[in-house]
């Protein structure tokens, strides 16, 4: 287990795109990540939260050509006003691996408002990204409290600093249709 202390780290990028997985303080809290493209990764942060299988992931994107889908109009003048930001939205999704649509037939994703994260997003690709915490307990708000949660369960944890405002993203959906509902 290794602790860093930028997101930017060249390391972290060879851990991730080896399988690994870790702790990263996002735009809103710690999130335990690894990349959407790896079944093994994904499943791995699965059983390690005890997720319930049929619950899809957020996934984090740099930039919306990292959608799984390709988004109509509607939704993509959506995204152009909320992102990047604390909102997370979920898609109808046929494309998207069935490790991250589960059963549900749906993608939620974030394009976070942190630079140094969406740099991270632009080399590794998107990254699913599920709170920092066993199912059922709060999530980690600091480093410390994620590793006391996974200790070296994960191959690293990037120290971002307390988290202030716990407060999870906004949670919206679009339906095939277009039509958006608030969640959170």
């Amino acid at each position: 287990m290794k602790v860093f202390t930028s997101v930017n780290n060249p390391e972290i990028v060879r851990i991730l795109e080896a399988g690994g997985i870790g702790v990263i303080r996002t735009d809103t809290l710690y999130g335990l990540v690894g990349l959407a493209s790896d079944e093994a990764a994904v499943e791995r942060i699965f059983v390690l939260k005890g997720r319930d299988a049929d619950k899809s992931p957020i996934v984090l994107i740099s930039e919306t050509r990292q959608l799984f889908d390709e988004p109509g109009l509607t939704v993509t003048d959506y995204l152009e006003t909320v992102w990047p930001g604390p909102v997370s939205v979920i898609l109808p999704s046929v494309k998207a691996p069935i490790w991250i649509r589960r059963s549900n037939g749906s993608v939620a994703y974030r394009l976070p408002d942190d630079d140094g994260l969406r740099l991270l997003l632009q080399q590794v690709g998107p990254l699913i990204a599920p709170s920092a915490n066993p199912q059922g307990m709060p999530p980690a708000t600091s480093i410390d409290e994620a590793i006391h949660y996974f200790s070296d369960k994960v191959d690293f944890y990037v120290d971002g600093g307390p988290v202030m405002n716990a407060e999870p993203s906004r949670l919206v959906r679009f339906d095939e249709h277009g039509k958006v509902t608030r969640l959170r």
